[in-house]
């Protein structure tokens, strides 16, 4: 089923401004989905290599950091987004990142990961926030600038991608400070942790998030048989700002052919 949204400008125009579908996953799920990116997985910017535990896994050396994408198309909010290079991080540890050009939906954060086979559900909105003030308090753009990266850069970035991973599929503690990525908190099939890191500075990032810092608008790419990933679309004034680019040229035609 999709929804469509409208703007009504002064000159009586209607613009489509939001699209939205549902779609229901294998897990029975329904899921808003707010447009599409199709993109090609283009290796990693800053990195390094850690020792996991967590999403199914049980001391799995993975590398860890900004995974990157060259982005070829996309609709709706996926437009949002320049083609071309991407940095984004992997939320999703229970599968692998497609192979080729692959078509992701884009979805709220608190939405994913799909499918909620491993988690047992989606990880809600309270986690999706500690994501954003994570990403708005330490997120550091020259981990995806390209080129080489130094030690620190590579340091960090991994450091960033445990603590994600700790925020997803950890149970979420009485307060910030029960975070800690070294030690598996969670009973079960649940939980995470990690080794061959510094996560000390993970853990300080984490403890950090108290709701008062910067927030920064990610949205989730996902494709059921594909490693989901988080992504930070642009600030919404810019993204204003093109909507308002766009409703001018659209009038300024109806104008012109009115006159």
């Amino acid at each position: 089923m999709g929804v469509l949204k409208f703007m009504r400008t002064t000159a009586g125009l209607f613009i489509v401004i939001t699209i939205i579908a549902f779609f229901t996953g294998s897990d029975g799920i329904a899921t808003p989905i707010y447009g599409t990116v199709t993109m090609n997985s283009a290796g990693y910017g800053a990195k390094d290599t850690m020792t996991i535990w967590g999403g199914g896994w049980s001391g799995l050396s993975v590398y860890a950091g900004v995974l990157m994408f060259d982005k070829t198309a996309g609709t709706g909010q996926g437009e949002f987004l320049d083609n071309g290079y991407i940095g984004g991080f992997c939320m999703d540890l229970s599968e692998y990142v497609a192979k080729g050009s692959f078509t992701y939906d884009v979805i709220m954060l608190e939405d994913g990961p799909r499918p909620t086979t491993f988690l047992g559900a989606s990880m809600g909105q309270a986690k999706a926030d500690y994501i954003s003030e994570l990403w708005g308090r330490f997120f550091d753009p020259a981990w995806s600038a390209g080129g080489t990266y130094t030690s620190q850069q590579n340091r960090e970035a991994e450091a960033f991608a445990a603590a994600i991973w700790e925020i997803i599929y950890e149970d979420l503690p009485s307060s910030s400070a029960g975070w800690n990525v070294a030690v598996d908190g969670t009973g079960g099939s649940g939980g995470f942790k990690a080794t061959n890191l510094d996560y000390q500075l993970a853990n300080s990032w984490l403890s950090a998030l108290n709701g008062t810092g910067p927030m920064a608008d990610l949205r989730a790419l996902s494709a059921l048989g594909a490693q989901d990933f988080i992504v930070q679309i642009p600030e919404p004034a810019t993204v204003a700002f093109l909507a308002f680019g766009f409703m001018l040229a659209a009038t300024g035609k109806l104008s012109a052919r009115n006159a």
